[in-house]
């Protein structure tokens, strides 16, 4: 490994206008000197595009993809990862911001680890609104973020997903075939399928700004009869059944099924009565597996 290895941001854009260029230029801004800046709008219908494009014409030499039509973030993402030439890479929302010393502090950790067979590394970060007016740290002092073999601590909820400040390492999110292009959200997914096999280490430091907005794709869960919530707790079931097939021990599945009922409150909150009565069947299972 390089002690400079080049990392791929790409920055995913979709009616971000009033943002965007705050994001880009907290990725140019790095005070690390190897980074490759992919830019992919998912078909924007506010003028994400032409802001985009006007911040393109100082800064050449960035590839800027534009969808012609809506695809949703992961295959956006997916399409745009095909052309990454980074030893890492970082999923960067286009209202989101990373401080200076982000990928200075992910890579450093990442080469200096004591792990073997690292998937990824990831920070804490604060929370903030519209104006990037501080709100709160995602880690507060009670939670412990662990490092190490996370697995159970990825499909049991005892520590939230840091995505934001997630610096992975490439040939392991390649051979694992991408997000998968069938699920509304990607975090949950892709970190049960790294954490399963590869050991992950947590960099307790801030490293950058996460927008709370009032469309935030977690404000959706609890909506009734709408589309997107509908998406969103189909792909936690998918997401379920992953689980139950990855698990090894009676106890993964024991903390899995605590999780079930956790999301079954969200399933019958948004009145999603056919997907609760599937989340119910596999509770079922994950029951039975804990105890067989």
């Amino acid at each position: 490994m390089q002690d400079k290895p080049l990392v791929t941001v790409i920055c995913l854009c979709y009616n971000h206008e009033k943002y965007v260029v705050e994001t880009l230029n907290s990725v140019i801004n790095q005070d690390y000197p190897n980074i490759e800046l992919i830019i992919s709008d998912d078909c924007s219908s506010d003028n994400s595009v032409s802001v985009i494009e006007n911040w393109l014409q100082n800064h050449q030499n960035i590839i800027f993809i534009k969808n012609n039509k809506n695809l949703g973030s992961n295959k956006t993402f997916n399409n745009a990862f095909e052309l990454a030439k980074g030893e890492f890479i970082i999923d960067l929302a286009a209202d989101d911001i990373l401080l200076p010393h982000c990928i200075f502090k992910q890579v450093t950790t990442f080469i200096n680890s004591k792990y073997d067979n690292l998937g990824l590394v990831y920070a804490n970060f604060n929370l903030v609104d519209e104006n990037r007016k501080f709100k709160s740290i995602y880690f507060n002092s009670n939670e412990k973020p662990e490092s190490g073999d996370v697995y159970k601590m990825v499909i049991s909820r005892s520590v939230k997903l840091g995505s934001l400040c997630s610096l992975y390492k490439t040939s392991i999110f390649r051979n694992l075939g991408g997000y998968d292009e069938n699920l509304a959200y990607e975090d949950l997914d892709i970190w049960v399928r790294i954490t399963r096999n590869f050991k992950v280490e947590y960099i307790d430091d801030v490293l950058a700004e996460k927008r709370e907005l009032e469309n935030s794709l977690s404000a959706h869960f609890l909506k009734k009869n709408n589309a997107k919530t509908h998406f969103l707790h189909q792909s936690t079931l998918q997401i379920f059944k992953k689980i139950l097939d990855l698990n090894q021990t009676k106890n993964e599945n024991k903390v899995v099924l605590n999780r079930m009922k956790f999301e079954m409150h969200k399933f019958i909150t948004a009145r999603e009565w056919k997907l609760t009565f599937q989340l119910f069947k596999l509770m079922i299972k994950a029951y039975i597996k804990s105890i067989f």
